[in-house]
Formats: structure tokens, C-alpha cells, sequence
């Protein structure tokens, strides 16, 4: 099912809550939920430590070919045009968040800050808000957690470190593996997730994804005899290094679980479906809480696929899906790492059987303001799915066909499953001096940089780019562009695009080749939806 245009996405959640302060006849609202397919209610990441951050303009950079590949990506602004019809006149409010709506308590400010304050009212009334009071004080170097979040899919964490002078660190975020979650004989029964909301606000929030099976009491142990606080000038050297204090923050809790399995549903699914092009998908699991529904995937490549499937695509691809609920208008859409996409609260990815031939397990957990709980005929419709592929394409370039004196002539182009892109202009630059070194002023050394700009139906990081000149030499490419809004096409525009072909200078000749061996292609031939399991009543409605 291919998602509606995104030309009809709107700006951020502000517009939702004006669409539905009033509900206008049920089947009119349904279908102003399907046009609004791609609204984006949700603004770039915040960075984490093990996450690369996405910023509004932000440039992209990746290297391709010898080189290997890195990325940073671009959340665009979101944009949208709204028709106001008034032939409906405004009824009884719409059901479509936060039912029964959260109780008016105090939230302590550190939760508030890390965006934590409606878990905080969903869970401390059901008594799943828990205080381990560790609090250790080591040389004036301070570690306390006194605020866990439980439920029957993520335990969180809280954790405040300050230095002697009372400033923040986060001398643990380096060392979170050194953080267990474990059943009484040492077994981890959870591992670390992602809040992937915007505005997640704090990096002393850590998420843990709970297994299946949770016993009925858990160890929480961290194990620290020293803490990399910073970096510190070596004056002797006349560098910096690493600051290493030798402190013991090492600390052990117990949690009990009995109340937190009473309050959570798991459903154990088998839904397997294979796509046109071979990707192997399964619904394995569904989990519901009072803080948000989880499902559990896994994703697997047939061996047709896996031999085209592009190296790392395990860690590149993305699911996208929607969820709808006819019953309280909902139409939610969920494009993995797109620009002016929804995100799932918490994601968790385990990627570690793919090298052996198993499957890349995926979670998804939406919260209660963004999908309703235990709503019916909630139905899971996927739309697509997007992962890098082999797939090659050459451009040829012979610099002697540029026209100086005419902007914008495009003397090269490469056409490839719906993208496009053209260059037109070119000079030799470092890659840290392109936003500043004046025109004309580069040495001989400096690489070659072909500047032009595209027009994408695909993706653009995982991409993987090589350069040969005629003698059959390669070069690795960077690729750096500014990414803007969709146009009405649902294609992504790419200004300011630069091809850096490293290695190839003032000295290398006029003609080159560029080639396209690796697209992050965008697949939209699927067919598979499924509703999901929901109950009359749930645990944490009787209390």
C-alpha cells in the first residue's frame, strides 16, 4: 500500500490537536485520517550516545566504496497545505489519546526533563514507579537512581552523576553495556533500547527492553572501578586525553516483577509474509502495557534477496507500516527514519544472528498518546520497507565539458530507479574547507569535488559510491548534501550535493567515472496487514 502524497503531511503535533479538539461525522473524519498519511507530529532526534543525532538542514555525509560507509542524516522540515471544509459541524470530542486521561500528579523535574512525565502519571499510580535509593558518593563524584519506570516490556532508568564542583556528567553513557538486567541466576533478561521520541531530552535516561519470559524478580548490577570524566590537557604531550578517576560507582538493586507481569498482556503471534522481492516478515509477538503496545518482528532475506542485499543492511533497512483503528479515527504512520515521520517511543534492534543466516529482530513500542490502548480492530498495515541493495549505475564526467561561465550546466547526469541527479560545477577542495575556503583558492593536493544537486525516490545514506579514472584506478567518494522538504511527488530534493572523489587532484586528468554500486532502494510492492489482539479488559483497568 503506497502511503498517501506527502505533500499533505502537516507541521508537528500542534496541528493534530487542532484537527481533533472536535469530532466531525466518523466516516468524513476516517478519510481525513487517510489523507493525512504522512503528518508529521514529531520533530528530528535528540542525541544519544550511541545514536547519531538528526537535525532540521543539517548536511549528510557519507563515505562510499574503499572507504567505509558512515552517515548522518537529515530530518527536513515539515510542510503541508490544510483545505478546512465546512459542510461538517462539530460533535463529541474524538477517542483517540490518552483514555482515561492521565492523572493530575506531581512529576519529580529530572522526569519531566528526560520527557518521562506521562510514563511517570501512567505507572506511579499502579505502584510501577520504583526507588532503589542508590545514592554513592566517591572523591565528590556522585551517582544516584531513585526514579525506575517498570512495565512488562522496558525497565528505565534514571541516572544522575555529578562531578565534585556539582556539575552534570555522563561518565556512564560510554559504559552502558557494563549495565546487566538479570534473572537470580546471572542470565540478562533485557537489553538496552532507544527512546527514540523527540525531545528525549536526557542522556542520563537508559532503556531496557525485557525478553520474553520475565522472571518474577530481577538484578539490576553496574559494575564501575573507574570513570572516564572528560579530557584533560597533557602539557607535557601538548594534547588532550582521556581523564580517567579511579572511583567505585559499582552498585546492585532487585527488582520485583509479580505487579509488573499482573499489569502487562503478552500475545505470542505467527504471521509470516514474504515480499514480491523476497523479504521474509514475521509478527512473533505483542505486548501491552499501561505505557504503551510493543510489537516484536523479525526479518529475514530469502536467498535471492540476500545474494542483491547490500553489505550492512541489517543496520540500514527500516519497516514502514501504519496503524489504523476505525473506531476512534486513528490513521498513524510510522516511516522509520524518513523525514517528517512519526516514530515508535522505544525501538530495540538485535542484529547479532544475521551473519550466521538468522533473522534481524525489531521492536516497536508506541505510546498511548501517539496509538490508543487496547483499542479494537487495531490493525498493523505495511506499507514498505527500505534496505540497501547492490544495483549499479555509472555516471562518466569529463571536467572539460563543464562551461565556467554558465551556471547551473549540467555536463553530467545519472538516472537510476527513479532518482536523478546532475552535476554541474566543479573544483578541488579539502572536505573541511568546503564551507569556508574562497573560490579559486585550493592546492594541488586538494581533492576533486563535483557539485551539483538530485531528485530521490529512494533513500540516500547507505548508498556506496567509487570513482575510476581511465587507467582503471579507484578512489573513494564522499557524498555531502543538504536534503529539503518532499515535493509533490513524494520525491526527497538534495541541494548543494557534492561528490568528494578522494585521491583525484588537479593532476589526475579531466575524465572520470563514477559508479552507483550500492542503492538504499525504497520497495513499495507488499500486501500484509494484520489486527491485532485486544481484550474487553485489561489488568490495569480494575484498579
Amino acid at each position: 500500500m503506497k502511503p498517501i502524497s506527502s505533500e499533505q503531511e502537516k507541521q508537528d503535533r500542534k496541528w493534530e490537536e487542532e484537527l481533533f479538539r472536535e469530532e466531525p461525522d466518523v466516516d468524513f473524519t476516517w478519510k481525513v485520517m487517510q489523507k493525512l498519511d504522512y503528518v508529521s507530529m514529531e520533530e528530528p532526534h535528540a542525541k544519544v550516545p550511541w545514536e547519531a543525532a538528526k537535525a532540521p538542514q543539517s548536511k549528510w555525509i557519507y563515505q562510499t566504496g574503499i572507504a567505509a560507509a558512515a552517515a548522518v542524516l537529515i530530518a527536513g522540515g515539515a510542510w503541508a497545505v490544510w483545505d478546512r471544509t465546512t459542510e461538517e459541524s462539530a460533535q463529541s470530542p474524538v477517542n483517540a489519546v490518552n483514555i482515561p486521561p492521565l492523572p493530575d500528579i506531581p512529576v519529580p523535574e529530572i522526569l519531566r526533563y528526560a520527557n518521562l512525565a506521562d510514563d511517570y502519571k501512567r505507572l506511579q499510580p499502579l505502584g510501577l514507579v520504583l526507588n532503589p535509593n542508590i545514592n554513592i558518593d566517591d572523591q565528590g563524584y556522585k551517582l544516584k537512581i531513585e526514579n525506575v519506570l517498570v512495565d512488562g516490556s522496558q525497565i528505565i532508568l534514571m541516572l544522575q552523576q555529578t562531578a565534585p564542583d556539582g556539575s552534570g556528567i555522563y561518565a556512564l553513557n560510554s559504559r552502558v553495556d557494563d549495565i546487566h538486567i538479570m534473572d537470580i541466576n546471572g542470565k540478562d533478561v533485557a537489553t538496552l533500547a532507544h527512546d527514540t521520541r523527540p525531545n528525549s531530552g536526557s542522556l542520563d535516561k537508559l532503556v531496557f527492553q525485557l525478553h520474553r519470559d520475565i522472571p518474577d524478580e530481577v538484578i539490576v548490577r553496574g559494575e564501575f572501578g573507574h570513570l572516564n570524566v572528560g579530557q584533560g590537557f597533557n602539557f607535557e604531550t601538548k594534547s588532550y586525553t582521556d581523564k580517567k578517576v579511579t572511583v567505585d560507582w559499582s552498585f546492585q538493586f532487585k527488582l520485583d516483577m509479580t505487579k509488573v507481569k499482573a499489569m502487562s498482556v503478552e500475545t505470542l503471534m505467527n504471521t509470516p509474509y514474504t515480499t514480491p522481492e523476497g523479504l521474509e516478515l514475521d509478527m512473533t509477538h505483542l505486548v501491552q502495557t499501561p505505557n504503551g503496545t510493543r510489537v516484536d518482528l523479525e526479518v529475514n532475506l530469502n536467498d535471492q534477496l540476500r545474494a542483491k542485499a547490500g553489505e550492512g543492511w541489517e543496520k540500514n533497512m527500516d519497516i514502514l507500516y501504519h496503524i489504523e483503528i476505525p473506531g476512534t479515527n486513528e490513521y498513524r504512520i510510522f516511516n522509520g527514519s524518513r523525514p517528517n515521520a512519526r516514530y515508535a517511543k522505544f525501538r530495540y534492534r538485535d542484529w547479532s544472528q544475521v551473519s550466521e543466516g538468522g533473522p534481524l529482530k525489531l521492536s516497536e513500542t508506541w505510546d498511548p498518546s501517539i496509538v490508543t490502548l487496547n483499542a479494537e480492530n487495531m490493525r498493523f498495515v505495511l506499507d514498505g520497507y527500505t534496505m540497501p541493495v547492490k544495483e549499479e549505475k555509472t555516471m562518466e564526467v569529463d571536467l572539460d565539458k563543464s562551461k565556467k561561465d554558465v551556471n547551473f550546466y549540467t555536463f553530467a547526469s545519472l538516472e537510476q530507479l527513479g532518482d536523478r541527479i546532475d552535476i554541474y560545477a566543479f573544483n578541488y577542495q579539502n572536505a573541511q574547507q568546503l564551507d569556508y575556503q574562497p573560490q579559486g583558492k585550493s592546492d594541488n593536493n586538494a581533492p576533486l569535488v563535483l557539485e551539483g544537486e538530485g531528485v530521490f525516490q529512494n533513500e540516500f545514506y547507505g548508498d556506496q559510491w567509487v570513482a575510476t579514472d581511465p587507467e582503471g584506478r579507484e578512489y573513494a567518494v564522499e557524498v555531502m548534501g543538504i536534503r529539503e522538504a518532499p515535493n509533490s511527488k513524494e520525491e526527497y530534493v538534495v541541494k548543494d550535493l557534492k561528490f568528494i572523489v578522494h585521491g583525484f587532484n588537479k593532476d589526475s586528468g579531466t575524465k572520470l567515472t563514477l559508479k552507483r554500486t550500492t542503492v538504499h532502494r525504497d520497495f513499495r510492492d507488499v500486501d500484509w496487514s494484520i489486527t491485532l489482539a485486544n481484550y474487553p479488559i485489561m489488568p490495569w483497568d480494575k484498579q
